[in-house]
């Protein structure tokens, strides 16, 4: 089997799984070379790493590169991606600036892999709440066409990085010693609360933010569906991993729960999890660290016609961001398209 020299910019929680999952699924990497703002050595999963300034000649060599930034960050993809391609490498990236570039594909493999054809050397991975979503929605959508959806997301720390899974944990121990709670991350504290801003305004939606404007976005973009309506409400949470979403879809002809859950437990990525009675549903604490999305709740939704309600988990660091990249990554391997 050919061997890949493999670059990834960023070592923090994203970059970090990235690299877990590159040696979990045995991707056939020669080398991983790791960049960053400053050179160090990393442990990640007993292995270490050495870290080295990101440069334009730091990509020299290298065939796939994956630009592992957190959401919402100012991506290091906007200064090295092009140099990168203009030294032979395959971009990867985890950010948001290119998604909605109109040629630059928006991949999930197990939907639109296909996009990936003809790509000009960058591939961008989308938002993780989109991501989850549409791992539970687009397997319904192929079967009986959508016609609109909306989601409530319940989105954990992890999602904005480190520092705000030390809030969360510092937070809690603060609470359970009855001491002061300090917040930094978030505008207000996170423990015991909800917040419902995730990203800034949306100056040409009002009233609506960052993250609920991706979610219609790229959901159209990825679905290829143009005239899709969809609204969303994202919320942050106090969990750690994992993000959960309650769907409701319009369909445009009849969906039965039945059948809806016999379409996604024959589609790769899915489990379905959907016993009421049993009191079995997909919790984050089932998605932490799994590679599927988990599936439940799935009903009919009486209050439109065709309609249905679901509930989708997964793993917002893993499928939702490092994962779905490194799956990117195998599906061109297997299109022979690096």
């Amino acid at each position: 089997m050919k061997k890949y020299r493999v670059g990834l910019v960023g070592i923090g929680a994203v970059g970090t799984e990235m690299i877990k999952i590159l040696r979990q699924r045995k991707f056939p990497a020669s080398e991983i070379r790791i960049m960053a703002r400053s050179e160090r050595d990393e442990e990640v999963a007993g292995e270490t790493f050495r870290v080295v300034e990101t440069t334009p000649e730091a990509f020299d060599g290298l065939d796939v590169v994956f630009f592992a930034g957190t959401e919402g960050s100012a991506g290091a993809s906007k200064q090295f991606a092009a140099e990168a391609i203009k030294r032979g490498c395959v971009v990867i990236d985890n950010g948001s600036d290119f998604r909605m570039e109109a040629d630059v594909p928006l991949v999930i493999p197990e939907i639109n892999g296909a996009a990936l054809d003809g790509h000009k050397g960058l591939i961008a991975n989308p938002n993780c709440s989109t991501t989850i979503t549409l791992m539970g929605l687009a397997p319904l959508h192929r079967a009986v066409p959508i016609r609109r959806f909306t989601a409530v997301t319940f989105q954990s720390v992890s999602g904005t990085g480190r520092a705000a899974i030390e809030e969360l944990d510092q937070q809690a121990r603060a609470w359970a010693a009855g001491e002061f709670i300090e917040n930094s991350v978030y505008p207000r504290q996170i423990v015991f609360n909800v917040l419902p801003q995730i990203g800034g305004p949306k100056a040409d939606m009002p009233g609506y933010t960052s993250e609920e404007a991706k979610m219609l976005f790229e959901s159209r973009k990825i679905l290829d569906a143009p005239g899709l309506r969809a609204s969303a409400t994202c919320v942050r949470v106090p969990v750690f991993y994992a993000h959960s979403i309650a769907l409701n879809l319009e369909f445009t002809a009849p969906m039965p729960p039945a059948k809806a859950r016999e379409i996604l437990a024959a589609s790769p990525g899915i489990r379905v999890m959907d016993d009421l009675a049993g009191g079995v549903f997909p919790t984050p604490l089932d998605a932490q660290e799994a590679d599927d999305i988990l599936v439940g709740r799935v009903r009919t939704d009486p209050s439109v016609e065709n309609g249905l309600a679901l509930w989708v988990v997964g793993d917002n660091i893993r499928k939702g961001a490092a994962q779905n990249a490194v799956q990117i990554a195998e599906a061109m391997i297997a299109r022979k398209l690096i």
